[in-house]
């Protein structure tokens, strides 16, 4: 069990939205519109300052969401005081206490997690059968790769003087290969931000059969 003491440094500015937003949000909205269901409630696995979470309940969602930063989680619970927002981790029985959604969303996220297949196992335990997950995380590929290599951008990317910044970088094949594993299928991905090649994230929907 890793304890949660070891995750809750994490840190924002504010609970406002952020740069990052600006690609994430349109994608975000887009994917909702596609979902076909009569039940509203989402789960916001990692929701932070709380921002995303406000979003989806201006669009009609009915928010639960918990973050391991206990400073997140007060900025969120002092901004957005009529959102379900707790200090919470993916190494959480979070079904157990929250039961099951049919949408999950968890953006920028799983870049940050120490063991990434307990935060898919969560992610899939959240869900109904039949229900979505929408994952983002920064892009990683070799056309993006080559392009930090070669401008020297390499060491500003990667963050390594970030604490509690990004510990994993994701491609597409290896986040699959996690949502595969972890049970999910019709997994399809969308890079948003820049053009494909150069994205700055991606977008990961996923089944839970």
């Amino acid at each position: 069990m890793i304890e949660r003491n070891d995750i809750t440094g994490y840190r924002w500015e504010n609970a406002e939205l952020n740069c990052s937003h600006d690609y994430l949000l349109p994608a975000l909205v887009a994917e909702l519109a596609r979902i076909k269901s009569g039940d509203c409630r989402v789960f916001d696995l990692g929701c932070g300052n709380g921002s995303i979470a406000n979003v989806l309940t201006q669009l009609g969602w009915q928010v639960t969401g918990v973050d391991p930063s206990t400073q997140g989680i007060k900025q969120a619970n002092d901004q957005y005081p009529h959102l379900a927002l707790e200090v919470g981790s993916a190494y959480d029985d979070l079904a157990s206490k929250y039961g099951h959604f049919p949408l999950v969303t968890s953006l920028e996220v799983v870049e940050h997690v120490y063991a990434p297949r307990q935060y898919a196992a969560t992610l899939f335990d959240l869900l109904s059968p039949g229900g979505t997950a929408i994952i983002s995380t920064p892009y990683h590929g070799y056309w993006k790769n080559l392009a930090l290599a070669v401008t020297g951008k390499m060491d500003t990317h990667f963050t390594a003087l970030w604490d509690h910044g990004r510990i994993k970088f994701w491609s597409i094949s290896t986040l699959r290969a996690l949502l595969q594993e972890a049970g999910f299928s019709d997994i399809r991905f969308k890079r948003v931000g820049r053009i494909p090649c150069l994205a700055k994230s991606m977008i990961a929907v996923a089944t839970k059969p």
